[in-house]
């Protein structure tokens, strides 16, 4: 799983601007440390999902920070599916039609805040000729 790092900069009122070392589009404010994590969690996610709809490698994980957020299994593996696109160039609809299914399903695999299952994920991985694997630890 993927483990992004965060900042924290306080603001004269009280807040804190959350940003991603990694990500430096990306940013959050928190309005005290007890929604500093869900700030954090929140602002993360809308970034990633930014840079997936943008069609652009996502940076991995490398900086540290004050604080960090690990992603689940299922967002990690569309993190991982978008970048393996990317590098590809394979295009949504290329996608679509190497699986047999219509683009908003492909929309949806690279949703952060969809539920997809992850045998489709591993599907897609197979069309790009890559193959998904999850470790325990």
């Amino acid at each position: 799983m993927l483990t992004y790092c965060y900042t924290l900069t306080p603001d004269t009122n009280g807040t804190n601007l959350i940003q991603y070392p990694d990500l430096p589009e990306g940013a959050s404010v928190s309005e005290g440390e007890h929604d500093q994590q869900s700030s954090a969690t929140e602002g993360l996610e809308a970034v990633l999902q930014m840079y997936i709809d943008a069609r652009r490698p996502i940076p991995l994980p490398e900086a540290v920070g004050d604080g960090s957020i690990t992603l689940g299994a299922l967002p990690t593996a569309k993190v991982l599916l978008s970048n393996e696109m990317v590098r590809q160039g394979v295009r949504k609809t290329e996608l679509a039609r190497r699986l047999g299914i219509h683009n908003p399903q492909v929309d949806r695999l690279l949703d952060l805040s969809h539920s997809s299952k992850l045998e489709a994920i591993e599907a897609a991985f197979h069309e790009l000729g890559r193959h998904l694997d999850i470790s325990l630890v």
